[in-house]
């Protein structure tokens, strides 16, 4: 049996050794974890990050995803804010309820093309991938994976939402609500890319809700739903 001290040189030197083979010797020689291989803490950060894209992702493409999630919800940019302001000053609150929904449906049109691209990126980790985090923040697994994919997923999201602004009447939609904007008297005409608003705002919530199951398997083993993720994620836990 180990002394005290020891148990936590063997945890801080995990920061230390950054040779694959250097950290593996480490962790087989933690007390009360059993050896845990390489192939196992690569194959829990995989699991790890389906499990929020399983769970998180696939909700957002429901009816609603976006718009009755708080979290998620695509709100008006700057510029557009003083047209739904104008618009319910003059009585149109129920046009510019719509025009924010359908933005919102539209996102959610979009997030089905998000999935198999993250298949693509999470079945890509490495064993030094792996390693960097689950040994990183609370965040590390979904700042690793929108570094993999956000630029893809912005090339095919992008083309999706604009024909979906035409398929969920967005384009007409706000099509009306501008030019009526434009017409009050007094007021300077805007004419904003709401396309590629609304697709940043609809990747940066599919990257918040993946981030948000992260937290939840990083801090309650209650949410770790399978042996190894409860095996691997152990060695973050020893090391807080």
């Amino acid at each position: 049996m180990k002394t005290a001290p020891a148990k936590w040189v063997l945890i801080l030197s995990l920061f230390v050794f950054s040779a694959c083979d250097e950290l593996q010797q480490v962790v087989s020689q933690l007390p009360n974890q059993g050896p845990v291989t390489e192939v196992e803490i690569a194959q829990a950060l995989k699991a790890a990050l389906q499990q929020g894209i399983d769970q998180r992702v696939s909700g957002l493409a429901d009816e609603g995803g976006y718009f009755n999630n708080p979290l998620v919800r695509i709100g008006l940019p700057s510029d557009l804010q003083k047209v739904d302001k104008a618009l319910r000053d003059i009585g149109l609150s129920k046009l510019a309820d719509e025009g924010l929904k359908v933005l919102n449906r539209a996102a959610e049109d979009a997030v089905s093309e998000a999935i198999p691209v993250f298949v693509d990126a999470v079945s890509g980790i490495t064993f030094a991938d792996a390693k960097n985090i689950l040994l990183g923040d609370e965040l590390a697994a979904t700042t690793f994976l929108e570094g993999r994919t956000r630029q893809e997923l912005y090339n095919r999201f992008l083309p999706i939402i604009q024909s979906s602004f035409a398929k969920v009447g967005a384009d007409r939609i706000w099509s009306d609500l501008i030019t009526r904007y434009n017409n009050i008297p007094l007021t300077r005409d805007v004419n904003p890319d709401l396309s590629a608003y609304v697709t940043g705002e609809a990747l940066g919530g599919v990257y918040q809700v993946i981030g948000e199951e992260e937290k939840e398997i990083r801090s309650k083993v209650s949410a770790r739903g399978t042996r190894l993720l409860q095996k691997v994620f152990a060695l973050q836990d020893q090391r807080n």
